[in-house]
Order: structure tokens, then C-alpha cells, then sequence
């Protein structure tokens, strides 16, 4: 069993930045790929980004390649999210999820585990 909490969400302003963790518990940390996703409010859950169990490999959505980077400390148990340059669209509540799968993934089915989410909002 794995649990994940985030945190660092909040509401800034159209242009700002944001930095998101993850803390994982109840397995070492590079047992899983981890993965970043948001939910608007009325929308689907949509893929943000991935990171490999050795923090290689880091895969993004096209929506926030260049603004957000994701990072993770094995040490730590945490996973980082970099929101740089946000916009009023990336207002969401954000998940961090863990992967047992083999391969670094975009789709939520392949996440077995789940955090409660932290909003993020963006002012214009």
C-alpha cells in the first residue's frame, strides 16, 4: 500500500509560479514511477506529467512542456512539480499518483495510487 500527499497549492496570479510536492509512504520511494495529473472543474482528468522510478525520463503533456518540470528525491520519498508561467487554464485540482507498471505512462489506469489533490488556481 502506498500514500500520497500533496501539497503546495494555492492561488497566484496569471504569469506566476507554483512549486507542488508529493510525499509518498509505505514503500521505498523508487518502487513506482510517478505522475502528475489535473482535473478542471467539468472536465476530464488529464495527463500532466511522469517521471521514471530513477527520476529519468521525464514525459509531459504538450499543454506544459516548458513551463512545468517534474523532479523527485528517492531520498525524500517526494515528488516535485515546477509551475512556471502559469495560466488561468491550468487552474485544476492536481493529483500525484504511483505506477507500478514497468513503463513510464500517460494514462491514469496504469496509476494505482492516488492522493487526495491540491487546488491550484490562476488569476487573470
Amino acid at each position: 500500500q502506498v500514500q500520497l500527499v500533496e501539497s503546495g497549492g494555492g492561488l497566484v496570479q496569471n504569469g506566476g509560479s507554483l512549486r507542488l510536492s508529493c510525499a509518498a509512504s509505505g514503500r521505498p520511494g523508487s518502487s513506482y514511477n510517478m505522475g502528475w495529473f489535473r482535473q478542471a472543474p467539468g472536465k476530464d482528468r488529464d495527463f500532466v506529467a511522469a517521471i521514471s522510478r530513477s527520476g529519468s525520463s521525464p514525459y509531459y503533456a504538450d499543454s506544459v512542456k516548458g513551463r512545468f518540470t517534474i523532479s523527485r528525491d528517492n531520498a525524500k520519498n517526494t515528488v516535485y512539480l515546477q509551475m512556471n508561467r502559469l495560466k488561468p487554464e491550468d487552474t485544476a485540482v492536481y493529483y500525484c499518483a504511483a505506477s507500478l507498471k514497468a513503463w513510464v505512462s500517460k494514462e491514469d489506469d496504469d496509476y494505482r495510487y492516488w492522493g487526495q489533490g491540491t487546488q491550484v488556481t490562476i488569476s487573470s
